[in-house]
């Protein structure tokens, strides 16, 4: 195990300053810039060239890296990871203001299908982004207070005895409403009243909507005035550090795992992969990874899987390389033949078999934890692997010597879904799901195997390296 933990504790650091989205986001930026990973904006005009690295961000919470092969002609395929940067949590209301006999508390909205229950008890912070004047201009800033300033308390047993025989089952209107502090401690006077006339009536109109306190702290953390707070997206998270366990190491337990864990992996795939330059010089194809938002909520928005982000990238890098001689060609059919000759694995992270719940799993269907990533299978649709596309992840794995598992649900069980069939169903593109095995998907504190993200990785950077090769060996619809 000893050789997994280096990648691990990469992961598990990584996670602890990724308490958001945004912040997730903003840390693969700086991991691929220090890679040689040069940013554009898509309210620019492109010029991208072969053997180069790019990437760009959509609303801060969306990310598209991608690497130009040096061999690569407009038409060509894009050799495709893409994962997303969200997790289920608590949202901070709009109007965060609740009081409740004399304590201070924090509304909040559930995002995504949480196991509520675990957020109980737990010491709680916000993180998330924040719009502050700086000036007679607007900033977008990440905030992440990093000590425990809420806490969902649970009600004694002695209160409520139907507890042990009827289940916990929490109100998620009225009892996940975390505490923030002790009205007797509000002081009578706060740092919003030595503001100017301008600021005050500002800073007035805010506390009108959330309690003073938490614009204080994250003024304090920001180090601008209460006043400049505009407007903000904060989600509350745990301040427990991710951390590697298990007698012998084998374990990861941490926050949000689901999926930063799967998008580490493809970040961290591409820039192994594209590391190589002379591997890159020989490459035809695009290799990229793409991180959406919103996946837990349905993936509709901008930045979510089911906008053209991965059809908006394929179209204009292919604009950068329509030679002048091909000016006629329509850049549709280009695109759409681009599109064609693409592959995509939707990397999100699986269920491995419970040890109390094993019931829970087909018999012959059961990943377990350290025994590398598992493609995920369901006739009906609910993921998009067919026969084909998880043809080219065994072949990939088999030629590499990475462990590999196959998982499907029972039929008397739900089966949830990722981004894979928005992607293939919406663009046509052949799609496989997999992603590492988990326990305690959507708590807030989730587990996996320490080896897996080792294997996860693995599989996405062989895939990058190997599967335009692959792909001129597989004849289907010649």
């Amino acid at each position: 195990m000893e050789s997994f933990i280096p990648l691990a504790k990469d992961l598990t650091t990584f996670i602890d300053h990724s308490p958001s989205p945004y912040h997730a986001v903003s840390q693969f930026s700086e991991m691929l810039k220090a890679n040689g990973f040069i940013q554009l904006s898509e309210k620019q005009i492109w010029d991208i060239k072969p053997n180069h690295k790019y990437f760009f961000t959509r609303n801060q919470s969306c990310l598209s890296a991608f690497a130009v092969g040096g061999k690569f002609k407009a038409g060509n395929g894009f050799n495709i990871a893409a994962a997303h940067t969200d997790s289920p949590n608590l949202k901070v209301r709009p109007v965060s203001t609740v009081e409740s006999v004399g304590y201070l508390q924090v509304g909040c909205e559930t995002y995504g299908g949480g196991l509520w229950y675990t957020w109980f008890d737990r010491d709680l912070t916000v993180a998330g982004r924040v719009i502050v004047k700086v000036g007679d201009q607007f900033e977008s800033k990440l905030v992440h207070i990093k000590k425990p300033i809420l806490r969902v308390p649970s009600l004694a047993i002695h209160l409520d005895r139907t507890v042990t025989t009827d289940g916990f089952k929490p109100n998620t209107q009225n009892h996940l409403v975390p505490m923030i502090a002790n009205k007797l401690s509000q002081p009578v006077s706060s740092s919003t009243t030595s503001a100017t006339d301008d600021k005050k009536s500002n800073t007035e109109d805010i506390t009108k909507k959330h309690h003073s306190i938490l614009l204080d702290l994250i003024a304090k953390e920001l180090k601008c005035q209460p006043s400049d707070i505009q407007n903000f997206d904060l989600s509350v998270c745990d301040t427990q550090p991710a951390a590697i366990g298990g007698a012998y190491d084998e374990f990861i337990f941490s926050p949000r795992l689901d999926n930063l864990g799967m998008s580490f992996c493809a970040i961290k795939g591409l820039i192994d992969a594209t590391n190589n330059a002379e591997a890159l010089a020989q490459e035809e194809n695009v290799i990229a990874t793409i991180l959406f938002d919103h996946e837990e909520v349905g993936s509709s928005s901008p930045q979510g899987a089911c906008s053209p982000l991965t059809v908006d990238t394929i179209n204009r890098v292919n604009q950068s390389f329509l030679q002048s001689s091909d000016r006629q060609r329509d850049i549709t059919s280009v695109v759409d033949l681009s599109t064609r000759n693409s592959f995509l694995i939707s990397a999100d992270m699986a269920h491995a078999v419970h040890p109390n719940y094993s019931a829970n799993h087909d018999p012959n269907h059961r990943p377990a934890m350290n025994k590398g990533p598992v493609i995920k299978y369901n006739a009906n649709l609910r993921y998009a692997t067919n026969n084909a596309t998880s043809f080219v992840i065994l072949e990939i794995c088999k030629n590499n010597g990475i462990p590999v598992q196959e998982f499907l649900v029972k039929n008397d069980s739900p089966c949830g879904s990722t981004i894979g069939p928005i992607i293939s169903g919406g663009y046509g593109i052949r799609t496989v799901d997999l992603g590492n095995p988990q326990l305690s998907m959507h708590s807030i504190r989730e587990t996996t195997g320490t080896a897996d993200i080792t294997h996860g990785k693995n599989l996405i950077q062989k895939f990058f390296e190997q599967f335009t090769a692959l792909d001129k060996k597989l004849n289907i619809d010649q």
